[in-house]
């Protein structure tokens, strides 16, 4: 059979298709990391699966690498890659919400931001990240930590369905109901598996909530911390948020004789009756003194997106990320002593809390298998400039060493590195080997490695 050519490509589906020779391309082929800097031989910026069906079907004529992006937030920049073709979802973000069922539907180039805001007009949310421009996607196929994990589960535990274009460019339904093996794969096995373009999740019932930033001095950090190991552990469900070290950016209510000073924040979140928030985090208060914050009722979406200046696209990153049992006096050392190094205000250390809910679902029930972890640690280096690389990688390589005896051996895929494939099978633990199974049965040969890759 003859390879189809970028013409035929072109016939085949309504998104654009953009090549090296076309004037948007430098455009289109731009991804959030600038530090991963790659020239696809074609970006498809699909509308509808049909499109990506398509573009699937076309790079494995082709023998050609593929790579999915959704909200482009891929720190090691699966979203792209060279001489290739990448699926391009931007162009899918619509989310449908059936408030009587309490259910949502968004499109795979959705983003949180997308996703809240057609929800929040119904008062309902379900868990997503911590920043508002994150594609709904790739957080949810890597697990989908957030504020509300420990009162409904991780993204992926809210999961009810996905529409899946597999790599023999099929479009299939994945449920409890049908092809029940690949539904439990796309719940933490990333992108292995194929292109979700629709995701069905249930919501909650969650308006307004009562939390924000608080800002503790280095000198009480590791106050802060002993109390949160302990808190969390029988902390009411409702309860959310994390601390993390961070910069101190200009904004009003921080002292401004303070702005650029290293801190250790508490960003929380109180999802419970708005009338108990401030008894709620007065345990926070009665720790050590607070030095600014910016913390009362306010609508969920609104701290969803409270931290979004702060990471804009085009940033240089490199991340590393843990799970974490036990928050152990040894860590919390390890933590002092790198934490208050953070380089510049962009870049932050955040300590999630993974329990409750997310305990209640067994390890073998998703691909998410550290249901027996309490933290999910993350080392975010982000910075403007390229000449900082080589000091600010090493900040976050110093930090993961100092911190990852004192962790489990596995970490959180969406948080992982591009040079962390040598830890896939700890990352899945005990799921690892049933993840190779249903690989081989959907992706036999590989079409899909533009990932944290499980190799059939």
């Amino acid at each position: 059979m003859a390879q189809a050519t970028m013409e035929q490509l072109r016939e085949r589906v309504r998104g654009d298709v953009t090549t090296p020779e076309d004037p948007g391309y430098e455009e289109a082929r731009k991804v959030y990391n600038a530090m991963i800097d790659r020239r696809p031989r074609a970006v498809v910026r699909c509308t509808q699966a049909e499109d990506v069906a398509a573009t699937v079907y076309f790079a494995r004529e082709n023998q050609l690498d593929l790579a999915v992006r959704g909200g482009s937030h891929s720190v090691p920049g699966f979203g792209t890659v060279d001489n290739g073709v990448v699926v391009d979802l931007s162009g899918m973000r619509g989310v449908t919400v059936d408030p009587e069922r309490r259910t949502a539907r968004a499109l795979g180039g959705a983003t949180w931001g997308d996703f809240n805001d057609a929800t929040h007009a119904h008062g309902l949310a379900t868990t997503g990240g911590i920043i508002s421009t994150t594609g709904v996607g790739g957080l949810t196929l890597g697990g989908g930590i957030g504020y509300l994990a420990r009162g409904f589960g991780l993204s992926c535990d809210n999961l009810i369905s996905a529409e899946v274009v597999t790599a023999d460019g099929q479009t299939v339904t994945a449920s409890d109901d049908e092809h029940a093996d690949l539904f439990w794969a796309i719940r933490g096995g990333g992108g292995n598996f194929g292109v979700v373009t629709m995701f069905e999740f249930r919501l909650h019932p969650v308006a307004d909530i009562y939390g924000g930033p608080m800002f503790f001095e280095l000198d009480d950090a590791a106050a802060v911390l002993r109390f949160y190991r302990e808190f969390i552990q029988d902390a009411p469900e409702e309860f959310g948020g994390f601390p993390a070290w961070q910069i101190a950016p200009p904004l009003p209510f921080i002292p401004e004789n303070r702005h650029g000073e290293p801190f250790l924040a508490f960003v929380a979140c109180w999802a419970g009756p708005i009338e108990e928030g401030e008894r709620a985090l007065r345990p926070l208060h009665d720790v050590a003194p607070v030095v600014a914050e910016h913390v009362g009722p306010m609508p969920y979406p609104a701290l969803n997106s409270a931290f979004d200046a702060l990471v804009p696209p085009g940033l240089q990153h490199y991340w590393k990320a843990n799970f974490v049992r036990e928050l152990t006096d040894e860590a919390i050392d390890a933590h002092l002593q790198h934490g208050p190094k953070v380089p510049v205000v962009n870049s932050t250390v955040h300590i999630y809390p993974i329990n409750g809910a997310c305990h209640r679902v067994a390890p073998n029930a998703t691909a998410f298998a550290y249901r027996d972890a309490t933290f999910a640690n993350v080392i975010a280096g982000m910075w403007p400039e390229p000449a900082d690389n080589e000091d600010n990688v090493r900040w976050v390589r110093d930090f993961y060493d100092a911190t990852a005896p004192h962790s489990e051996e596995g970490g959180y895929i969406n948080f992982m590195a591009g040079d962390d494939q040598d830890r896939i099978r700890a990352n899945y633990k005990g799921n690892y080997d049933r993840l190779v199974e249903v690989k081989r049965k959907y992706d036999r040969d590989n079409l899909f490695h533009m990932n944290q890759n499980i190799k059939p």
